[in-house]
C-alpha cells in the first residue's frame, strides 16, 4: 500500500473580476493546493482489494410557445460555431490520451484490453498513458496492453507514466526499473514516438533523487541521458512544481502535463467563504449569485497558459500537455487511503474544458483524459471492470460511458480544428444521488471536504442534426422544455428528492430520443456519502 503524499502546489494568483457586483477592483486570491496520491496499489493476491473556440450564445432557452410545468430556475448554454484558428497544425500533430491506472487491472486479459482499446479508439481516443506502480505483476498487463494494441490493428498508442508516489526512486537501481520499461517498448510498433523519440510522462517525481544529488541531475544522468538511439525518450512529465522553477529541468523535460488543470481545484469551501459578502452561511446553500462567478472558473485556461509561457521561456519548442477531466470525488477514511473530498465539477465541466481547450489548441500539443479508470476518484469515463480500489460504495451502478460520446465530439474539434456537424442525435445526462446537503445515517467517513460548493442539478448535453425541442423533466410536475439549434447546447436543471431524470428530443411532431434512467432516485436520506454522479446517454 503507498501512502498518502502531500504535495502543495503553488499557481500564480487568480484574478476574479466581479463586475456585476460593481466591486471598484477585482479580488485576488492565492491557488494553495494538496494534492494526495491518486495511486492505489494492488495486492499480488486477486481476493485481495487493498484497496467549440466556440461562440456561445443563449440560441437554445426555454421555449416560448411551451410553459414549463414547473417555476424552478433552468440554465443552458449552446455552442455550434466552429473555431477559426490562427494556424493550422495537422490532425497528426494533436493527440487525446487517456489515463489507464494499470493498478486496476490485475484481472485483466488480453481480451479485456482489446475491448478497452476498441471501444477508447472508436471515441477519438489515440491512446492510453499507461499508470504503473510498484506492483509486482504490473509489467504482465504492460505487456498484455501492447500486445492488444497491436493484435487490435487500430494502431492505437500507448507510453509509460510512471507512477512516482508508488514506485522508488532514490537508488540508481530504482531507475533503472523505469529505463527497462522504456527500452522494452522503444520499438513496439504501438508505442508513441512524439517528435522522433519514445514518449514518457510521470505522475510526480518531483522530489525523485536516484541516489544523486539533486532532482534534476538525477533524473538528466540517471533516465534521460542513458536511453539513446532508439530508446531516447521525449519526457513530459507531471512535476508538481512553481511554474516558474520550469528551468530547472532543462536537461529533463520536454515539456510538461499539467495534471491539476482538469478542474478548478482552487475553489474550495474556504475559497467561497473568504469573498466577502457574497456567501454568508455556506451551509444554507450558494447563492445565484456565487454559483454564477463559480461557473466562470469551470474550464478555465489561467494554469494553461502559465505553464505555455513558462514552458516556452525554456525555448526549445517544449511540449505542452493539458488535463481534462469529467469528475472528481474521492472518499476513503482514515483506515484506507485518507482521501475524502470534492473537486467542483458543476456546469458541464467536461464539455466546458473541452471547449476552452479547443480555444487555445494551437498551443496545446496533447489533450490527456484524466482518467479512462480510476475509479477511487470517481473520473473514469470507461466501463466498471477489472480490480476496483475499494471504491465499490461510490462506484458500482454509476456508469460514465456516456461521457465518450462527448468525447468522440471534442477530440474530433481538438485534433482538427473544426466542429463536426453532429450526424446523430444524441442526449447525455448525468447527475448526483442526494443532495449536498443530506445527512447520511450511516457513514463514518463522513461528508467528503468542499461538499457545499456543489449543487443539486441533472446537467445534460444534447447533440442535435438539426433544430429541435428537448424537454427535462425530474418528476411528471417538474420539467423544462427548451428549443435547441444545430450542434451541442448545454443544458441544466434542479433536481429536488425523489427527483429522477427524463430527456426527451422531438422534431417535428415526433420524438427521436427518448432518454430515462431506470435505476436512478435522487434520495432524501442516503445511507452513506456518494458524490459521485450517474450518466445516461440514447443510443
Amino acid at each position: 500500500m503507498v501512502s498518502p503524499a502531500a504535495m502543495l502546489v503553488h499557481f500564480p494568483l487568480i484574478v476574479l473580476s466581479f463586475a456585476a457586483l460593481s466591486l471598484a477592483s477585482p479580488l485576488k486570491f492565492a491557488r494553495r493546493i494538496n494534492h494526495s496520491n491518486h495511486h492505489f496499489s494492488r495486492s499480488c493476491n486477486p481476493a485481495v482489494q487493498p484497496e467549440p473556440v466556440l461562440a456561445l450564445n443563449s440560441s437554445a432557452v426555454p421555449s416560448s410557445s411551451m410553459t414549463p410545468t414547473s417555476s424552478f430556475s433552468v440554465t443552458t448554454t449552446t455552442t455550434s460555431q466552429a473555431p477559426t484558428s490562427t494556424s493550422s497544425p495537422s490532425a497528426s500533430s494533436k493527440y487525446v490520451i487517456a489515463h489507464f491506472m494499470i493498478g486496476n487491472s490485475y484481472p485483466y486479459t488480453v481480451d479485456n484490453w482489446l475491448a478497452d482499446i476498441f471501444l477508447a479508439h472508436s471515441s477519438g481516443i489515440d491512446g492510453f498513458a499507461l499508470n504503473v506502480g510498484v506492483d509486482t505483476w504490473q509489467p504482465s498487463q504492460v505487456a498484455n496492453a501492447y500486445q492488444a494494441a497491436l493484435q487490435s490493428g487500430t494502431g492505437f498508442k500507448l507510453f509509460m507514466s510512471f507512477d512516482m508516489t508508488s514506485l522508488p526512486c532514490t537508488t540508481a537501481a530504482d531507475a533503472a526499473t523505469l529505463r527497462t520499461y522504456i527500452t522494452t517498448y522503444a520499438t513496439h510498433p504501438n508505442q508513441l514516438i512524439y517528435n522522433g523519440r519514445v514518449m514518457a510522462s510521470s505522475f510526480s517525481g518531483e522530489t525523485c533523487t536516484f541516489g544523486q544529488g539533486s532532482v534534476a541531475s538525477a533524473w538528466s544522468t540517471q533516465f534521460v541521458q542513458q536511453l539513446t538511439g532508439s530508446s531516447a525518450v521525449h519526457f513530459v512529465p507531471s512535476f508538481f512544481v512553481d511554474p516558474s522553477q520550469f528551468n530547472t529541468y532543462s536537461g529533463v523535460i520536454d515539456g510538461m502535463f499539467n495534471w491539476n488543470s482538469g478542474w478548478p481545484i482552487q475553489v474550495t469551501t474556504s475559497f467561497i467563504s473568504s469573498i466577502p459578502g457574497l456567501l454568508g452561511d455556506i451551509a444554507s446553500g450558494l447563492s445565484s449569485t456565487v454559483s454564477s462567478l463559480l461557473s466562470n472558473l469551470i474550464g478555465s485556461t489561467s494554469t494553461d497558459e502559465t505553464y505555455i509561457s513558462s514552458l516556452a521561456a525554456m525555448g526549445g519548442g517544449r511540449t505542452y500537455m493539458a488535463a481534462v477531466s469529467p469528475w472528481f470525488f474521492t472518499h476513503y477514511g482514515p483506515s484506507t487511503y485518507n482521501k475524502n473530498w470534492i473537486y467542483l465539477s458543476d456546469d458541464h465541466l467536461y464539455a466546458t474544458r473541452w471547449e476552452s481547450l479547443v480555444k487555445i489548441r494551437d498551443q496545446v500539443d496533447l489533450v490527456q483524459i484524466i482518467s479512462w479508470n480510476d475509479y477511487g476518484e470517481s473520473h473514469y469515463i470507461g466501463p466498471i471492470e477489472g480490480g476496483q480500489p475499494m471504491s465499490q460504495a461510490w462506484v458500482d451502478g454509476n456508469d460514465h460511458t456516456g461521457w465518450l460520446n462527448l468525447t468522440s465530439y471534442y477530440a474530433s474539434a481538438f485534433k482538427t480544428g473544426t466542429y463536426p456537424t453532429p450526424t446523430k442525435d444524441q442526449l447525455i445526462m448525468w447527475s448526483r444521488p442526494h443532495p449536498a446537503s443530506a445527512s447520511a445515517s450511516n457513514d463514518p467517513v463522513g461528508r467528503p471536504t468542499n461538499y457545499q460548493i456543489t449543487t443539486d442539478t441533472v446537467w445534460a448535453v444534447v447533440l442535435a442534426t438539426s433544430p429541435a425541442t428537448v424537454i427535462l423533466s425530474t418528476s411528471s410536475s417538474q420539467s423544462q422544455t427548451f428549443n435547441v439549434p444545430t450542434g451541442v447546447s448545454k443544458l441544466a436543471v434542479p433536481i429536488s428528492p425523489g427527483g429522477t431524470m427524463h430527456g426527451t428530443l422531438i422534431r417535428g411532431g415526433q420524438t427521436v430520443i427518448d432518454l430515462q434512467a431506470p435505476n436512478f432516485t435522487f434520495e432524501a436520506n442516503p445511507t452513506t456519502y456518494n458524490f459521485n454522479v450517474q450518466v445516461v446517454a440514447s443510443p
